[in-house]
């Protein structure tokens, strides 16, 4: 199984709305993948950080049967639709992809 694991860092404010929703958004649009990418095992979306450091505002835990399938995810045009939005309000992106036995 590979995990993949994303942070993102929003701007306070963008064209698209405040900070709180373009967290909301990204929920929003992440969430509705799994039924449209059948490679996505498991895909929970959060923007109720309690700690992070470096300061985080929403976090990605998503789970795929290998590396192709992950590979397929990243790039199905849904995903790059939603990949286009979060780079135009995200300040920062940190992510970590391992695999579990």
């Amino acid at each position: 199984m590979l995990t993949h694991i994303v942070m993102w860092r929003l701007k306070e404010r963008t064209e698209h709305g405040t900070r709180a929703e373009n967290a909301a958004k990204i929920k929003e649009i992440l969430e509705a993948l799994p039924p449209v990418i059948p490679q996505v095992k498991r895909l929970e979306v959060s923007s109720r950080v309690i700690e992070s450091v470096p300061e985080t505002h929403v976090a990605l835990y998503s789970q795929f049967a290998d590396e192709a399938d992950l590979a397929a995810y990243a790039a199905h045009p849904r995903h790059q639709e939603c990949v286009a939005f979060i780079k135009a309000v995200a300040e920062e992106r940190r992510v970590v992809d391992f695999v579990t036995d």
